[in-house]
């Protein structure tokens, strides 16, 4: 009995120890628990709250509506509209290529379509949702949402998709926009827009669409949307509406822009080249041709490499934006701009008459003029009219490349004339600092008097652009005012109710004195009625002066041109410059037909069509536009470009003229390989 009795006491012992300890435990663990809560409830509850705050909602920005831009008179070029889209979250599906199966048997998905998908998601987030298909009718986005339950993760939306209704005229001023690349997407951060492009799929890439792009793009909205646990949206919250783009009026008048567009453009004699029309008073461009164009509608969702192919690889270089990126001689069509050289430095006087035995000695060799005409003593206004190379030969020399270098700049000559346009280059006005640039072999850099004879009739190193020419000639008819030339004249906010003019004064006034200006325009005047364009000007209901020029593109070395003997890429280039009417400018022309022959019988005859149309009595001239919410010749010698002048077999280009890098996607075939997960599909990279 007595040992029962201390087993007993032990156990009891033991159990109290146990349920000691144990209670301990207990406590122990609801303080924790406790102090946790303290610290979740108290401690931390600010910035939990905030987390469970942003889990309850959830921000969609509202990409705005892209400005639209219209002609001068008010015909639409560029718009946006309301498109609706087929779009897969790859979070949310298995196997994209099974999806889009399914898809298929429901609504049309072509190979374009799947191509297009599957280069967008090797760039897209895992999370992100990645437009399958878009333009989808009202039918077949019923025929998807009676059907939606058999998709999760593909959406219906909406979206704002770009439109060029004027196809490929007017495609290089415009320009497109394409998706936004990495570039692109490093460039908005490093400028701190990346926030105004959230929901946004495409940039301006060339054109206006680029150089206006922040006005053009607008400003984002964002919506505060609650969702439940599942991600389905519950209500609104708050809505801060987008503000749209800028609207742009151009200065371009369509009709004039397609009339011109069609001279260059003739079914049975294309020709490849450029033309600007400017009006000199104000700097509006008129009309801006590079021919052959090509039609933005293809690159806006990216272009396909059958179209990328066509383009890219045809000779005669569509995608090329010829009035600011390509760069020729300008020959004889330089030739009013030197003699007002040398009336201004006081060089030559108006009335001096040189020699000319059809051909000019400098150094042992002779410089002939074209055809090997002979006009005699020649006065610079009969140089001009008759286009005597002689008599520019030999202001060469004496004037020196320096000299007409400082002074033909002031034109707009070899630099960025300031056009709002990408990509302009500032081409080649040859001086003797240019030449110690461009060579690296030190013989190379010395600039010989010699060079500076082939110079004065706008060949040698020279290498301009057609858009420095129509300014040059545009700031000649207005008697030395430089106005900026621009495309873009308002800028146009409904919604801000504002309105602003783009070009208001000029930029500078080149001192020039009024006689020496006379000389230079009469004797203008005179190359259409008595010189090299007067067959062309016969008849014309206006007076007009121009300048026509033929341009080499190799050098003869003294032998004859034989057009029929030669390459069609080795003929000579045929240009034209000029303004009208001569005593008030409404319009200054400049343009070139690329291996087109002789200007004054290629070149010529399409500016006076240029000039018959913008100055016909018959034409439907608008007013003056103001917002409405504003606030405030067979018997004369052929004009040939001088056998003997030189042509640089290379000539160093600019190193300041960078090509304006705007490589569209282009999309090319995958292979077929199926998606087991949410990882990107393989594709092909894109083409740089």
């Amino acid at each position: 009995m007595f040992e029962f009795g201390q087993k007993s006491g032990l156990q009891r012992k033991r159990l109290i120890t146990r349920i000691i300890v144990g209670s301990l435990f207990i406590l122990f663990c609801f303080s924790i628990l406790i102090y946790r809560l303290w610290v979740l409830q108290v401690e931390r509850y600010d910035g939990l709250s905030e987390r469970a705050e942003r889990n309850r909602i959830s921000l969609i920005p509202i990409p705005p509506r892209r400005g639209e831009v219209v002609d001068r008179n008010g015909l639409v070029l560029a718009r946006s509209y309301r498109d609706y889209t087929i779009e897969i979250a790859p979070a949310h599906v298995k196997n994209t290529d099974e999806v889009i199966a399914q898809l298929r048997e429901i609504i049309p998905v072509s190979d374009l379509d799947v191509r297009r998908f599957k280069r967008r998601l090797s760039g897209a987030h895992r999370f992100s949702s990645v437009m399958l298909r878009h333009n989808i009718t009202d039918d077949e986005a019923a025929t998807f949402a009676a059907h939606s339950y058999r998709f999760p993760g593909v959406s219906l939306k909406a979206r704002w998709v770009r439109e060029y209704p004027q196809g490929e005229s007017a495609a290089h001023l415009i320009g497109y926009v394409g998706r936004i690349s990495e570039k692109d997407k490093e460039l908005l951060e490093k400028e701190g827009r990346e926030g105004n492009y959230r929901g946004t799929d495409v940039i301006g890439k060339k054109g206006i669409e680029a150089s206006y792009e922040e006005i053009l793009h607008g400003k984002t909205g964002w919506e505060e949307v609650e969702i439940s646990a599942s991600g389905r949206p519950v209500r609104v919250l708050k809505k801060t509406d987008p503000i749209p783009g800028d609207n742009l009026r151009l200065s371009i008048d369509m009709g004039l822009q397609k009339m011109a567009e069609g001279l260059f453009n003739n079914p049975r004699n294309p020709q490849r080249g450029a033309l600007v029309a400017i009006e000199p008073t104000t700097g509006e461009v008129l009309a801006y041709v590079s021919a052959p164009s090509f039609d933005p509608n293809l690159f806006i969702d990216g272009i396909d490499v059958e179209n990328w192919r066509r383009l890219s690889d045809d000779e005669d270089a569509p995608l090329l934006d010829r009035p600011i990126s390509g760069t020729f001689p300008i020959g004889s069509t330089y030739k009013p701009f030197v003699a007002l050289a040398a009336l201004s430095l006081g060089i030559r006087d108006a009335e001096t008459r040189i020699p000319d035995p059809g051909y000019f000695e400098y150094g042992g060799q002779r410089f002939h003029n074209a055809g090997r005409a002979v006009y005699g003593p020649t006065s610079m206004h009969r140089a001009i009219v008759v286009s005597s190379d002689t008599y520019f030969f030999s202001l060469g020399p004496i004037m020196g490349v320096d000299n007409l270098h400082d002074f033909a700049q002031q034109f707009g000559f070899g630099k960025r004339t300031g056009v709002d346009l990408p990509g302009e280059k500032r081409g080649i006005l040859p001086s003797r600092e240019w030449k110690r640039q461009a060579y690296k072999d030190p013989k190379k850099q010395v600039w010989h008097a010699g060079e500076t004879i082939s110079v004065a009739v706008g060949q040698g190193y020279n290498s301009l652009t057609i858009m420095q020419l129509a300014q040059a000639t545009s700031v000649l008819a207005a008697n030395g005012v430089y106005m900026r030339p621009h495309i873009v004249n308002w800028l146009e906010n409904p919604v801000t109710r504002k309105a602003e003019q783009v070009v208001k004064e000029p930029d500078y006034v080149i001192p020039l004195k009024p006689e020496h200006l006379r000389v230079i325009k009469n004797a203008m005047v005179d190359v259409n009625r008595f010189g090299t364009a007067k067959k062309i000007f016969a008849g014309a209901r206006y007076v007009a002066a121009g300048k026509t020029g033929t341009a080499q593109v190799f050098s003869l070395k003294g032998a004859r041109y034989n057009v029929r003997a030669l390459n069609k890429s080795l003929h000579d280039h045929a240009l034209y410059m000029g303004f009208a009417p001569a005593d008030n400018p409404k319009i200054a022309v400049a343009l070139i037909v690329e291996n087109g022959g002789w200007g004054s019988t290629v070149a010529a005859p399409i500016a006076r069509k240029v000039f018959d149309y913008w100055l016909s009595p018959t034409r439907q001239e608008a007013p003056e536009y103001v917002p409405p919410f504003y606030e405030e010749a067979s018997e004369d010698p052929q004009e040939e470009s001088s056998p003997d002048t030189e042509v640089p077999a290379e000539t160093p280009r600019n190193p300041e003229d960078r090509t304006h890098d705007a490589t569209p996607d282009i999309l090319e075939p995958v292979p077929n390989t199926s998606s087991t997960s949410a990882n990107p599909l393989p594709v092909l990279q894109e083409v740089r």
